[in-house]
């Protein structure tokens, strides 16, 4: 059974940075494409960032394009995510998410994941 669970999460000022880690056990790590997600408060669950099996290929919403970094260690069974340039509507529940779809397009949907950690929460102060 796939088990991920997140780290990294905490209180930044705006404009500072943050890296969350999530380490993934029970699994053949390389086999999955794996997503980061986020809730804030009183919204819905909202796509983040992926990163196909091989670390080869990603993809952002536009609002963090730019700014946050996802990235992976099939060493480790390690996905990272790079959180630069932080605003406050980057406030929220982090989570990550592992998927064994080849289809590109639906890295970006919820669903298509089958495993999801417990969350980290990510604060930002102005």
């Amino acid at each position: 059974q796939l088990q991920l669970v997140e780290f990294g999460g905490g209180l930044v000022q705006a404009g500072g940075s943050l890296r969350l880690s999530c380490s993934a056990s029970g699994c053949t790590f390389s086999s999955y494409a794996m997503g980061w997600f986020r809730q804030a408060p009183g919204k819905e669950r909202e796509f983040v960032a992926a990163i196909r099996w091989s670390g080869g290929m990603t993809t952002y919403a536009d609002s963090v394009e730019g700014r946050f970094t996802i990235s992976r260690d099939n060493t480790k069974n390690t996905v990272y995510l790079q959180m630069n340039s932080l605003r406050g509507e980057d406030k929220a529940v982090y989570y990550c998410a592992a998927t064994v779809t080849r289809r590109q397009a639906e890295l970006q949907v919820g669903e298509a994941y089958g495993n999801w950690g417990q969350g980290t929460q990510v604060a930002v102060s102005s």
